[in-house]
């Protein structure tokens, strides 16, 4: 197995500190609003990561924290008059939400921030203690980045050629402007839930101490892998190895992991621009922003995360209507082969067949899903050709380990869909319910027993004009499908 370091910017062959063992931190989120969909890519991706190291025989424990102190949440605790716990308990069941609708298996621990600042203060000790902390007159703590000879490795940044205030808080009481915080006093407009007693004052974690001492605790030092959205390689991870290597020396991790950016029509998703979206938006007609849970529609919600894995998880990846249809339609058609020839799944995969060596070939490259698909469409292609529903009971279990095609064909192409194109363009019909297909298609079948083919005809017509596909079997039987 090959893994992409972006530390050394190079794969390299994948090789555990303990054989057969894999310790794997991600960094989550910070759980003041509701999940989009550069998260979806991330918890996606790093999903994939994990369900394909067990599947190749690693015991692997991975480690995906939420960050439940910080000054966006605090910002938004006190917008809402809600105490801290309110409103990051809220948006954290958000995400399980989410992560549920994605197929998203839950990590095998999820620290919270708040239940690890014995942890934090430990480290910043340890830091004084080699002066590479120092505390401010205001009572900040931080860290003194030039005391730190690797500082930039994992960025590729030169601490000269860095602008005072680029993502770094200036402050008045730092030695160097690019300094950064690693405990916060306490300001006195602050809600009282947001504060801790310690050695330095009271006060909170900087965002960055977090990790270091989340990671410490639960997989110790090195981990095999960390990994986290593209955003994160700089500042939070170039100062999470400031932090551990300079506590504690070593490496804080042998892999380092970073997926690919999303973007939203060829650019950067942000509020201000009007192209944000999150993932209960994309995958249901109707959330509700007062509640964290929501009714998922199945078919759309598989449909995003084929969107995601379709792609190599380190490539750009661009968000548009368009490439929304062109996904569904894809997934849709490996249903419709599903549908069409049957299913005979096998009880393991057999890893020495062609298929699924170049299969496995693609998901040992650096995780290479874009390749894996590939090889799926092509035993489609196969499957159809020879009717076979031994194929297509391969693709299926093999499609499992991505953590796709698990539901049944008939029941997911009746579903309903928002992401599909009628002659080339984007459907406006109306959505009919199943109780309305089947009451025209009892219509249909009236018709054509009294020989009123023409009516028979009208009513396949009005059907295909709302997106419902007729396919008539021996025996009478009608079988449809959304399309």
């Amino acid at each position: 197995m090959q893994i992409f370091n972006s530390l050394s910017r190079a794969k390299a062959p994948f090789v555990t500190v303990e054989p057969g063992k894999v310790r794997m931190y991600v960094c989550g989120m910070t759980v003041y609003d509701f999940c989009h969909l550069g998260h979806a890519r991330m918890l996606v991706s790093f999903d994939i990561v994990q369900r394909w190291l067990r599947q190749s025989g690693y015991q692997v424990d991975y480690v995906r924290n939420i960050t439940d102190i910080d000054d966006k949440i605090i910002n938004k605790a006190v917008s809402l008059n809600q105490p801290l716990h309110a409103v990051t308990s809220f948006y954290t069941d958000a995400m399980h939400a989410d992560e549920r609708a994605l197929g998203v298996q839950a990590p095998d621990q999820e620290p919270r921030a708040t239940m690890h600042i014995p942890g934090m203060l430990q480290i910043i000790r340890d830091l004084q203690d080699k002066d590479l902390a120092y505390q401010t007159p205001d009572g900040d703590v931080n860290y003194a980045v030039r005391s730190f000879a690797g500082y930039g490795k994992l960025s590729g940044k030169v601490l000269d050629d860095l602008r005072a205030g680029n993502r770094v808080a200036v402050s008045d009481g730092k030695r160097d402007p690019l300094d950064f915080v690693l405990w916060k006093a306490a300001k006195p407009d602050e809600p009282a839930d947001s504060v801790w007693d310690s050695p330095y004052g009271r006060g909170r974690p900087g965002w960055h101490i977090e990790c270091s001492a989340m990671s410490r605790e639960l997989l110790g030092q090195p981990l095999d892998i960390h990994g986290g959205g593209p955003d994160l390689k700089f500042p939070h991870h170039e100062n999470e190895i400031a932090q551990s290597e300079g506590a504690y020396g070593g490496q804080l991790a042998n892999v380092w992991m970073h997926c690919g950016p999303l973007m939203v029509d060829d650019e950067k998703m942000s509020k201000s621009l009007g192209n944000f979206r999150t993932i209960r938006d994309t995958v249901s007609s109707q959330p509700d922003p007062a509640a964290p849970d929501y009714q998922v529609n199945v078919r759309e919600a598989e449909m995003l995360r084929f969107f995601v894995v379709r792609n190599h998880y380190r490539s750009p990846q661009n968000f548009t209507p368009d490439n929304l249809y062109n996904a569904q339609a894809a997934l849709d058609r490996i249903y419709q082969t599903f549908n069409n020839t049957g299913l005979d799944v096998p009880a393991s995969i057999d890893w020495s067949q062609e298929y699924e060596q170049s299969f496995k070939a693609a998901m040992d490259d650096d995780f290479n899903t874009a390749g894996a698909i590939a090889v799926l469409f092509d035993m489609v292609t196969e499957a159809n050709r020879q009717n076979s529903a031994a194929i297509s009971g391969r693709i299926r279990a093999l499609g499992a380990v991505l953590g796709l095609l698990g539901q049944d064909p008939q029941q997911y192409l009746q579903s309903p869909t928002r992401y599909i194109k009628r002659d080339g363009q984007p459907s406006t019909a109306g959505v009919l319910s199943e109780s309305d297909i089947e009451t025209l298609i009892a219509q249909r079948s009236e018709a054509k027993q009294a020989r009123q083919f023409e009516k028979a005809d009208q009513i396949r017509a009005q059907l295909k004009e709302h997106g419902v596909e007729l396919e008539d079997k021996p025996g009478g039987l009608t079988q449809w499908r959304r399309a």
